[in-house]
């Protein structure tokens, strides 16, 4: 039990990388956990605007560039990808890379840099849970979301593909609604099913995942 507890203090001691910090999930991510007594380095290309905050060290960077993952990386205990792309009309028909390849790009610095832990937000249509979805479901989701989604799959296999010690939270449709606490890991395929969940549950389930260790290689649906 002893060792148990010097590895989590050694843990606390090293702050946790977050990408996108600045917006949506990411930046819920870092308020939950800072407010858990975390330190957090919150990388984003505006990580210059956030405001200070005791435990929070701001990373400017681009998670494009191989060099700015490896300066970021330096020290940290674990990683928690939450990236996004803004919605936009032009989604519907131009193919998203930006998903793949910065993961692509991530994992290659985590591997050089020795950081193992990850965790990363893609979304429920993404990877295996595409086959979750009922044919109504597929057919809105395709013609809106479908290249986004396509990526997102590349991005998951790339993960899962990576040899680290991996997880994939796949959130449900999202809402901006308050942290609830009473949201499910559905951890089974035959669980998976669409639904509502607050970013800020999202969040919570993301700090949960790297304090305690959860669902290491392993891809679960997070839903209410």
């Amino acid at each position: 039990m002893t060792h148990h507890d010097d590895t989590q203090s050694t843990a606390s001691d090293s702050p946790v990388l977050i990408l996108g910090a600045t917006s949506g999930i990411g930046a819920l991510t870092v308020d939950e956990a800072l407010d858990r007594g975390l330190r957090v380095r919150g990388f984003a290309r505006g990580a210059d605007a956030m405001d200070p905050r005791e435990g929070l060290e701001p990373c400017v960077g681009d998670a494009q560039k191989p060099e700015d993952l490896l300066r970021a990386l330096q020290g940290v205990s674990a990683v928690i990808y939450a990236l996004g792309v803004k919605e936009r009309p032009a989604m519907v028909w131009r193919e998203e890379t930006l998903f793949s390849r910065t993961t692509a790009a991530l994992i290659d610095a985590m591997q050089a840099t020795g950081v193992r832990r990850l965790v990363a937000v893609t979304g429920f249509g993404a990877g295996r849970s595409r086959d979750a979805m009922s044919a109504l479901e597929k057919l809105g989701h395709n013609a809106v979301l479908g290249r986004v989604y396509d990526d997102k799959s590349r991005q998951e296999s790339l993960i899962m593909e990576s040899g680290l010690d991996w997880t994939i939270a796949r959130p449900v449709i999202l809402t901006k609604g308050a942290r609830t606490g009473t949201a499910r890991v559905l951890r089974e395929p035959d669980e998976w099913r669409n639904g509502l969940i607050s970013r800020s549950d999202v969040a919570a389930y993301l700090v949960d995942a790297v304090i305690d260790g959860l669902d290491i290689q392993r891809d679960v649906v997070l839903a209410r």
